[in-house]
């Protein structure tokens, strides 16, 4: 079993930058991949980016160049740097984790994680 906590969620300004945190527990030795989804009220959850245990990382077209993932393997945290916010990345954003080993094709991740986060909220004011 593995138990993520995300932390960081908030309210800010468009243009202006919010990072969220997770927090892994447990199996983690298991993990092969972490991600962070978003769901907005009323559509399905999707997914956001990616980091493999090898470094590697995957984004959603829409925040190429905003969004950055990274990890520390120390703590045993995966973050989500959010710069340039606007109203549209509003949503619960949801750590996941998986144990499956990574097949090269990051397909395996859109639809769903092993291991969920409770959420936390991001909140962008026009």
């Amino acid at each position: 079993q593995v138990h993520l906590v995300e932390s960081g969620g908030g309210l800010v300004q468009t243009g202006g930058s919010l990072s969220v945190s997770c927090l892994a527990s447990g199996r983690v030795d298991s993990i092969t991949a972490m991600g962070w989804y978003r769901q907005d009220p009323g559509r399905p959850r999707v997914l956001v980016a990616v980091i493999t245990v090898d470094g590697n990382t995957w984004y959603k077209e829409s925040v190429k160049g905003r969004f950055t993932i990274s990890r520390d393997n120390i703590k045993n945290t995966v973050y989500l740097q959010m710069n340039s916010l606007s109203p549209e990345d509003t949503a619960i954003y949801y750590c996941a984790a998986d144990q499956r080993t990574a097949d090269g094709n990051w397909k395996q991740y859109y639809d769903a994680m092993d291991y969920w986060g409770k959420g936390t909220l991001v909140t962008v004011s026009s």
